[in-house]
């Protein structure tokens, strides 16, 4: 053997590995088939130095030598071991002569469960035929030699196991479930020492060890968490045969489960086998470790969530007294197949969803074959799914193992043939490739090789030639990977709702047909409140042989999942049939939802989230294309707005129409700033903003409409017109709700009648209220001026001398802390700014205003809060006048501004939150007394707005109706919390109430501390 024939076989240090080949003596002609099995391995190199050192450390290394000369098939299991992990390597070195594991007719054989159970108990000295075996200890052997010695018969068991699985004589199916049987075996085999350990506690004691995951489906990997729940009960006493005090024989028992945990956790010489994991037990790691059967029934019939009994699926007996273990699942069985039925299934399932990707670390999302899209969960999320929503009626489907389950899923006509075969082939794929990671330092791990070192490109390639591909083992292996991970995404997506298509439509193929009571209790496992409702919905989208029912058919599998995450899947599905019929003939529409499925992903969630967005899209579906970018919905320019305005007015004859086309480019933009809401592209602050601006262009638009139409009436003008802004109007703070809260001034030209001129100014005010008011397709918008000089009492329009006769003479203090928001946006320029130089001095008085008016300001608000809130609101929970909302935080700012804005120029500002920050600036607010007050004000407002963008029509108060309040909470952002999730309450709405009350509560203890103290 030379070098260069090494080279060609695949070592990559041909002069090195000569060296070895020579100096382990297989350099002889006959030995040419042992360099070819190692040259074979995954790593030639690897395996050759494997073999060297195992050679070394036997103290008969010519036995192993000839055996390998005379026996190809432990030569070629021998050679795939050494070259494919370092860690079975260091147990043959460690314990010389165990190679023969791999040799023989038993090493190609699959033992059954018992056989594995009767060796591992026979280790320790354990009668596997009593009824509660327990290890010799009479002999020279300690218990921590036993279990020592367990450990390595463990490990013999895996050498052996593993021989046959990189040989291809076991399928990754037979491996699974070797690896779990032969875990349970082990768990039998602690037992045993620990009831040597502990003889009066497994006297007082049954104790059942209930598999669960991968364990208790028969799935277990190399190295893998072995999950368990325990379960026990008193046994009799021995003489006198009267019971076990129950609390004694759980606490015995729980000193035989923490034995028995210890074994394959313990680290030595063998290295950690795996972990016992006992979380998925009742109240998870804050419940007691050991329960009695009655307590495991109390525990799921009264408090259990979904995902526990979907974690059930898997539960199955697999140590200890298995008659127990049997009751336990005649027990537990049944609940499990109710789950589908129970109230909050559909929100368990939507947290069960988002499991998959949200517990990716970041940055390594591609490399996860178990977590990452297309990755071994959502295949098993898929079945397990499937199995919870149609197991309950069909007792065919009750599997534990997800092969098992999705070939029964398929026989009975739950899924498509083709489709199961692609899923099954993709979860063996990914298992196969998960377990020769674990196998190459026997450690639990599901995350690929960084192909960006050079270390992660050899992990690759001998992953790749483990697997077969010999060509380009990193390429080949990478593109595989690649295709799966979108097989599996395409299966995910298309497995749980394809079949509802095809249960309204006549299909073609081999696809998977529910019947009509099937399909419907799979819509109801979404969250559709009328399934009945949506398979109409899914029967007129689908049905027919045209392009659009074809593309409705392509789309729908992945939009179905989208609107059950919405608040409102039952909205979202009849509004697509809306808009779809609307837009079904326009080329483009189809074509953006296939082709960007961003906009489909939005479209569902707006939709199932918001009446609001849902009325404004269905009076103009070709809407829809601003979803396709944010850019597009962000606060737009006021001044291209106004352009915008302007060619609107251009186009048409009448005012009417004019002033209807200005109302529906509100329309748009008012549907452009409430998907930005709901889509968290913009902010609170700029929410009001944006919506301010639109009030301000269609105002300023329907004024010069207004003032045209009446000069042709009158024939000559007049008077000059401008509209002031107030509150939240004036404050850039406008809701979807909010009317704008508007005056009128007027000054008459040089020469002009003073009465004609008022009438001239009466009449373009009420032609403007009208023209913005008036019935129409397009959202009216009204203004209110109740806040004008003497409210309802005072003319609704009066001349810039008047507003300064009456200020200079007749206001009060009220209307100086009204004015703070003033803010001049439409009409006459010189006259706006001149009406501001006019109320400057009123609202940011020389010196501040008088202590009097501070006590009058305070009664004011006290007298607000009192007669003020609605009869029968609850003030802890209306977000204008309740405590903490805000008005409480507004009258704090606009105190500080009357009080000081004569001194800091920046606190002359109509913005609340612009004042709280100027106010902080210069000491006059606590930096924290800001941000608890700043919080607040955001909260409150985005509550207001969320609950006309929910609802369709505007409220103060958080919802009293427990649904709506949920959808509102979704809308914030609030979700269903996850099992072992801190600091998370039961839902999505308790955890919008008890944040709104908490940030509001703390807002009116600093309101209460800031407005009234001196």
């Amino acid at each position: 053997m030379t070098a260069g024939a090494l080279a060609r076989r695949g070592f990559s240090d041909s002069p090195r590995a000569l060296r070895l080949v020579t100096g382990a003596g297989l350099d002889s002609p006959s030995d040419t088939a042992v360099i070819d099995s190692l040259a074979a391995a995954p790593d030639p190199d690897r395996a050759l130095l494997g073999l060297i050192r195992v050679l070394e450390s036997d103290p008969d290394p010519d036995a192993l030598r000839d055996a390998l000369r005379e026996d190809p098939a432990l030569r070629d299991r021998l050679c795939r071991v050494l070259g494919t992990g370092a860690a079975l390597s260091d147990h043959l070195v460690r314990h010389p002569g165990d190679w023969r594991e791999l040799r023989g007719a038993d090493a190609a054989r699959t033992p059954d469960p018992q056989e594995l159970r009767r060796g591992l108990l026979h280790t320790v000295g354990a009668d596997p035929h009593a009824a509660a075996p327990a290890a010799d200890l009479s002999g020279t052997r300690s218990a921590e030699e036993l279990r020592h010695a367990l450990r390595v018969a463990y490990r013999r068991r895996v050498l052996r196991l593993a021989g046959r699985d990189l040989t291809g004589l076991a399928t990754v199916d037979a491996v699974a479930a070797e690896l779990s049987d032969l875990a349970a075996a082990l768990l039998d085999g602690a037992l045993a020492v620990a009831r040597a350990e502990h003889p009066e506690d497994a006297a007082r004691c049954r104790l059942a060890v209930i598999g669960m995951g991968k364990c208790g489906g028969r799935e277990l990997n190399y190295v893998s968490d072995v999950d368990v729940v325990f379960v026990a009960e008193p046994a009799d006493a021995p003489g006198d045969g009267g019971p076990v005090d129950e609390q004694a024989a759980m606490r015995s028992a729980t000193r035989l489960a923490t034995a028995l945990m210890r074994v394959p956790a313990e680290t030595d010489a063998e290295g950690t086998l795996w972990e016992v994991d006992p979380a998925l037990r009742p109240e998870g790691k804050n419940g007691p470790l050991v329960r009695p059967l009655s307590g495991h029934r109390a525990y799921y019939e009264r408090w259990a969530k979904t995902w526990e009994f979907q974690a059930l699926l898997k539960a199955r007996p697999i140590a200890g007294d298995m008659e127990l273990g049997r009751a336990y699942m005649d027990v537990i069985t049944p609940m499990v197949w109710e789950a589908s039925s129970r109230r909050n299934f559909v929100e368990d399932v939507q947290a069960m969803r988002r499991r998959v990707l949200e517990h990716i670390p970041a940055g390594q999302a591609d490399r996860e074959l178990k977590l990452g899209p297309g990755g071994l969960r959502d295949i098993e999320f898929s079945v397990q799914l499937l199995q919870l929503v149609h197991g309950r009626a069909d007792g065919r489907l009750r599997s534990g193992t997800t092969l098992v389950a999705l070939a029964a899923l398929s026989e009975h006509g739950y899924v498509g043939r083709p489709d199961a075969a692609g899923l099954a082939d993709a979860y063996r794929f990914l298992r196969r490739l998960e377990h020769l990671l674990q196998l190459e330092r026997l450690r639990r791990t599901h995350l690929m090789p960084d192909g960006g070192t050079a270390d992660g490109q050899s992990e690759l390639r001998l992953l790749g030639r483990a697997l077969g591909f010999t060509a380009d083992p990193v390429r080949e292996l990478t593109e595989a990977r690649r295709k799966v991970a979108a097989e599996v995404r395409r299966l995910h997506e298309k497995l749980f709702y394809r079949p509802l298509l095809n249960a309204v439509a006549k299909l073609p193929g081999e696809e998977a047909r529910l019947s009509p009571e099937q399909a419907r209790d799979r819509l109801e496992a979404l969250g559709f409140a009328d399934p009945a409702g949506a398979l109409r919905h899914l029967e007129a989208l689908t049905s027919g042989v045209s392009r659009r029912a074809s593309i409705q058919r392509t789309l729908l599998p992945v939009m179905l999942g989208w609107f059950s995450d919405a608040p409102d899947p039952d909205a979202g599905l009849l509004g697509f049939r809306q808009v779809s019929e609307a837009l079904g003939t326009t080329p483009w529409y189809l074509r953006l939802l296939r082709d960007d499925v961003r906009v489909a992903e939005r479209m569902a969630w707006l939709l199932g989230t918001s009446r609001y967005v849902t009325e404004l899209l269905l009076r103009a579906p070709e809407a829809v294309g601003m979803l396709a970018d944010d850019a597009d919905l962000v606060r737009r320019d006021p001044k291209v707005m106004a352009a915008e305005a302007d060619a609107a007015l251009r186009r048409y004859d009448t005012a009417e129409e004019s002033v209807s086309a200005v109302r529906a480019l509100r329309r748009r933009e008012l549907l452009r700033t409430a998907a930005a809401d709901l889509l968290e592209v913009s902010d609170v602050r700029d929410v009001g903003s944006a919506l301010t601006d639109i009030a301000a262009v269609t105002i300023d638009a329907a004024l010069r409409v207004a003032s045209a139409r009446v000069l042709e009436a009158d024939g000559e003008e007049l008077t000059r017109v401008c509209v002031v802004a107030m509150g939240r109007f004036g404050g850039g703070e406008l809701t979807y709700a909010s009317d704008a809260d508007v005056m009128y001034v007027h000054a008459p030209l040089p020469g002009a009648d003073a009465t004609a001129a008022t009438r001239q100014a009466m009449a373009v005010v009420r032609e403007l209220a009208r023209l913005l008011e008036m019935p129409a397709a397009e959202p009216a918008l009204k203004v209110d001026t109740d806040l004008r000089p003497e409210g309802r009492s005072g003319p609704v329009v009066r001349t810039l001398d008047s507003y300064a006769a009456y200020y200079g003479r007749w206001s009060q203090v009220w209307e100086s802390q009204a004015l703070l928001r003033a803010r001049p946006v439409a009409g006459d320029p010189e006259l706006r700014a001149a009406f501001g130089g006019l109320i400057d001095p009123v609202r940011y008085p020389e010196g501040g205003i008088e202590a009097s008016a501070v006590l009058e300001i305070r009664k004011l608000k006290a007298r607000m809060e009192s007669e003020r809130l609605p009869r029968g609101a609850d003030p802890t929970l209306h977000t204008k006048l309740g405590r903490g909302g805000l008005s409480d935080v507004e009258w704090v700012a606009q105190l500080t501004q009357l009080r000081h804005a004569h001194e800091y120029p920046d606190l002359r500002t109509t913005g609340t939150l612009e004042a709280l920050e100027a106010a902080v600036a210069h000491g006059l607010l606590a930096a924290d007394d800001g941000v608890v007050l700043e919080q607040a004000w955001r909260l409150a407002a985005r509550v207001r707005g969320m609950v006309m963008l929910v609802r369709g029509r505007g409220g103060d108060s958080l919802p009293t109706d427990l649904r709506v309040r949920a959808a509102l909470a979704a809308a914030l952002g609030c979700r269903t919390p996850e099992d072992g999730e801190e600091g998370l309450w039961e839902g999505p709405a308790e955890q919008l109430t008890e944040a709104y009350l908490r940030t509001t509560r703390r807002a009116r203890a600093v309101m209460e501390r800031v407005f009234y103290d001196e």
